[in-house]
């Protein structure tokens, strides 16, 4: 798949020049999460197949049932009369609670697939929404000041080596990329699904995406010009 092979080049690309930073292992999972994505589709397809077929046999088994309970339950009143009109009340009664009952029960089954589906597909979402903010928080202490000459660290400071002016627009430009293709990758579970629920959590995930790029291309165009 391209997104695959794109987020495995700048994962490459991480580590070559970021050895000793987590922002390669954020990557990592970004590369195991795109072939999930495939694999769940694909085990999902069949399993939404089976459930399928044994939900619209017992959706059938159930309408027939509650057609011969109800058709028992008219034989005698229909056939053999009753004393008032008055006694007509409780069947009336009963047969509409039957019928609610076995519409309920048959739009649970109907709709069992596509929830299954849902939920496997929001978990992975999930899974990316939580990988960008992982992201964030990489470039979240890469402040543009920490490149100037006269920057001086306080106790609070980050412990690790401060990045230099180009390494740290490489670092942010590799952060931006990341945020990015989380976006194409959940853009993936949108190819495959109509359900709205689904899509708009893709778009959620987008627009935070989204957001958090432009924070990090706002750091970027404080530091020094590159020369």
């Amino acid at each position: 798949m391209y997104v695959e092979e794109t987020v495995a080049r700048l994962e490459a690309r991480i580590r070559a020049r970021f050895p000793d930073r987590r922002l390669g292992d954020a990557a990592h999972a970004l590369r195991t999460a795109v072939p999930q994505i495939h694999d769940a589709f694909e085990a999902s397809k069949v399993r939404r197949s089976r459930i399928r077929w044994v939900t619209r046999v017992t959706g059938v088994v159930i309408v027939l049932v509650a057609v011969i309970a109800t058709a028992l339950a008219l034989r005698d009143p229909v056939f053999d009369g009753t004393e008032s009109t008055v006694d007509w009340l409780p069947i009336v009664e009963s047969t509409i609670n039957d019928l609610v009952f076995t519409s309920i029960a048959v739009f649970f089954l109907w709709a069992l697939p596509e929830r299954l589906e849902r939920r496997a597909l929001l978990d992975l979402l999930h899974r990316l929404r939580s990988l960008a903010h992982v992201v964030d928080m990489h470039q979240l202490d890469k402040d543009p000041e920490q490149t100037r000459s006269d920057y001086e660290r306080t106790t609070h400071s980050p412990t690790r080596p401060i990045l230099d002016s180009e390494q740290l627009h490489q670092y942010l430009d590799y952060c931006s990329e990341l945020v990015s293709l989380i976006a194409k990758t959940a853009a993936l579970c949108a190819e495959r699904t109509s359900d709205p629920v689904v899509l708009g959590t893709v778009s959620e995930i987008e627009t935070l995406t989204a957001q958090m790029s432009q924070k990090i291309w706002q750091k970027i165009s404080l530091l020094s010009p590159r020369g």
